[in-house]
């Protein structure tokens, strides 16, 4: 299976990893070097390749999940999967862009987790609220706690929103998580992206429109796809 399927050239992932800051400066031949003991399954060459490339995987997964936790776990599994098919690279890009490609392709994987994870919570929420066990259990409390179906939708509803982040081009996603993710400023951005103010403010505002339009998409299918609520049943004409 391939560990980072990707529709993309190696000089295209090159520039994404490179515009990224995820390329480490190296002195000649240091980097095939590199590769070569980690293929040797060298130890001191794996906690080499730890110390040079943990801070930008991380800084790349948070930007990509949003989620500090998400993140940890995933730039570990990074590693690990590095460790182990090490031996397989085959020197076609950079070290640092094939690395690059594995984090994305883990990130992805994640999402599509968390997605499964939120529709199994939204069916067993969905199930108590059919039996009635939330009123009855929630008794007085129940203006404190969100009642199923507002827990549900909500779950939904963020379920769309990050499947609908990850419809973006990398670029504009990027630039969304940055900045209405993690609420970093126009100034951070602008140092991590190396691109000018003017450039940053545009294509943030055609991935928030990317964005508006993916989730009303999703959400009119949803809703279309949804029994409706007749006025019979609610009471209400």
């Amino acid at each position: 299976m391939d560990l980072v399927p990707d529709d993309l050239d190696h000089a295209a992932l090159e520039r994404r990893a490179e515009a990224f800051g995820f390329h480490v400066p190296m002195p000649d031949g240091h980097e095939e070097e590199l590769i070569e003991r980690l293929q040797r399954r060298d130890e001191a060459a794996f906690n080499e390749l730890v110390r040079l490339y943990q801070e930008r995987v991380f800084r790349l997964v948070l930007r990509m999940l949003g989620d500090r936790s998400e993140a940890e776990d995933v730039a570990q599994e990074v590693f690990i999967t590095v460790f182990k098919s090490i031996e397989g690279f085959r020197g076609d890009s950079k070290l640092s862009t094939w690395l690059y490609r594995v984090a994305t392709n883990h990130c992805k994987n994640r999402i599509k987790y968390l997605d499964r994870r939120a529709r199994g919570k939204k069916k067993e929420l969905d199930e108590i609220a059919e039996h009635g066990a939330v009123e009855s259990a929630s008794m007085s409390s129940s203006a404190q706690v969100a009642r199923p179906d507002q827990q549900a939708e909500a779950n939904q509803i963020e379920m769309i929103v990050r499947e609908a982040i990850m419809e973006l081009d990398e670029d504009q996603r990027v630039l969304v998580i940055m900045r209405d993710v993690e609420n970093m400023s126009y100034e951070e951005i602008q140092q991590e992206t190396g691109l000018p103010e003017g450039t940053v403010k545009s294509r943030l505002h055609r991935a928030r429109l990317a964005l508006a339009k993916a989730v009303q998409r999703a959400t009119g299918e949803r809703r279309s796809s949804t029994p409706a609520v007749t006025a019979s049943s609610s009471g209400k004409k």
